[in-house]
């Protein structure tokens, strides 16, 4: 859900005033505030998935970690909680600041999309926006209705559209060499 747009520019310092919840999640996006439940278990577990596989790949080859919906704090109006990151070791030693916060962009950012159009319209205009503009090098947006994942890359200063990835698809990608997904793997249900 999205408040409504008004004249209030919201920042960081108003969401640190604002109570605990842990079934609420607090975003800005150029100073528009979205308040989102807790998102449902099957987003979550596709979003674990993700993190299993980057975090094994980071492990493994000793390239970098994978975070579980990190603070981005981009400026005092834009501060985002994106569900999945990766970022090199020598990116996260520029960003990271005393509370584990990011203060900058990770390499990678995947979004795994809520249902309801205006969670969509975030993730897909606004975050790509703010995440192009802030230096993302690739962005994944993963939507379990459609069982697809779309990968954005950096291309002349912006994310733009490289890859739409089906079932019978593999995930890789130049940020992540050696790394590669079934994209099946990750909306297998057990039975």
């Amino acid at each position: 859900m999205s408040v409504a747009k008004s004249p209030v520019r919201w920042t960081t310092k108003d969401i640190e005033a604002l109570p605990e919840n842990e079934w609420v999640r607090y975003e800005i996006i150029d100073g528009e505030l979205f308040v989102t439940r807790s998102p449902h278990h099957k987003h979550q577990q596709l979003a674990g998935r993700i993190f299993a596989a980057l975090d094994a790949w980071a492990v493994g080859t000793g390239s970098g970690e994978a975070s579980i919906m990190p603070g981005l704090i981009f400026s005092d109006s834009d501060n985002v909680s994106p569900d999945v990151a990766w970022g090199s070791d020598e990116r996260i030693a520029q960003i990271q600041d005393e509370a584990g916060h990011f203060q900058g962009a990770p390499e990678l950012v995947v979004e795994v999309l809520s249902p309801g159009k205006t969670n969509e319209e975030r993730d897909r205009s606004a975050k790509l926006k703010l995440y192009s503009v802030q230096g993302v090098s690739e962005y994944w947006i993963v939507d379990r209705t459609a069982q697809r994942i779309e990968i954005y890359r950096r291309e002349q200063a912006q994310l733009v559209l490289t890859a739409t990835l089906l079932a019978q698809d593999t995930v890789t990608s130049p940020l992540l060499p050696g790394f590669a997904l079934q994209v099946a793997r990750l909306f297998a249900v057990r039975g």
